[in-house]
């Protein structure tokens, strides 16, 4: 994604966030990430630092792996810097 689109997609993201959530918030984030990989490690490591609740759920072949992950975010600020921590890892999907 280039710079002006991820910047654009943020600043949406943060007007959805505001309009549509009081906070803190509970908030479920999504990825898809490979199985082997140490990306799935990685994820979770950006939010090893607060309570969450992840749920794990590997695709039928195995090659992927769905990551849920629940967790009281203060503000829509706070999501999108999780979203651009997880966004530096490479091989993982943001849904």
């Amino acid at each position: 994604m280039s710079t002006t689109s991820a910047d654009d997609f943020y600043a949406s993201l943060k007007e959805k966030l505001e309009r549509e959530s009081f906070w803190p918030s509970v908030y479920l984030f999504k990825f898809i990430v490979k199985t082997s990989d140490d990306a799935l490690q990685a994820v979770q490591a950006v939010f090893e630092d607060q309570k969450q609740h992840i749920e794990l759920k590997p695709s039928k072949a195995g090659t992927y792996t769905s990551v849920s992950i629940k967790t009281i975010m203060v503000s829509p600020d706070a999501v999108i810097e999780k979203y651009k921590m997880v966004g530096k890892i490479d091989g993982v999907i943001s849904l």
